[in-house]
C-alpha cells in the first residue's frame, strides 16, 4: 500500500519560521511578532488522579514598546477584559508560502504578563512574555 504523502512532505519541520496571529473578534487580526511559543502539553482527557494543571500558552517577543500583550493583560485585570480572542500560530514552510501546520487555540485570555531582568551591565534584549489561557485548539 502506498501513501498520498509526498516524501518531500515527510521532512522533518523546523520551529524556526511562524507567524502569531492575534483575531480580535471585530474582524480586525493583528499579527504579533514573537520570538517563541511555548505550547503547552495538551492532555488528551482529564486524569482523576493527576492535580488539575492549568494548560497555558506562551508568547515571547522582544519588548518594542508597542501595546498588544500589555493592552490586553491591563484591561482583564482590571476586569475590563475584551471579548475572548482567537490565537492562530501558523508554521511557515522552507518555500516561504506554504503552511505545513497551524494551531487555532480559542477564547484565549491573558493570565499572566511578564518581563526579563534589566540589567545595566549586559545588553540582552528585554522580553516581553504573555501566558494565556484557552478552551480550545484545533491543530491542523
Amino acid at each position: 500500500m502506498t501513501s498520498a504523502v509526498s516524501d518531500v512532505e515527510r521532512r522533518p519541520l523546523t520551529g524556526r519560521n511562524f507567524r502569531v496571529e492575534i483575531d480580535e473578534g471585530n474582524g480586525r487580526h493583528v499579527e504579533v511578532g514573537c520570538s517563541e511559543v511555548v505550547f503547552p502539553s495538551l492532555a488528551a482527557v482529564r486524569d482523576s488522579w493527576r492535580p488539575d494543571a492549568a494548560e497555558l500558552l506562551l508568547l515571547r517577543r522582544a519588548a518594542t514598546g508597542g501595546e498588544e500583550f500589555h493592552a490586553w493583560w491591563a484591561k482583564a485585570r482590571s476586569g475590563r477584559a475584551p471579548q475572548r480572542r482567537t490565537v492562530t500560530i501558523s508554521l511557515i514552510g522552507d518555500d516561504g508560502a506554504g503552511t505545513p501546520m497551524r494551531w487555532r487555540f480559542r477564547n484565549v485570555r491573558p493570565v499572566s504578563l511578564h518581563y526579563s531582568p534589566l540589567n545595566a551591565m549586559g545588553n540582552a534584549l528585554l522580553i516581553e512574555s504573555i501566558e494565556l489561557a484557552f478552551d480550545d485548539v484545533e491543530i491542523g
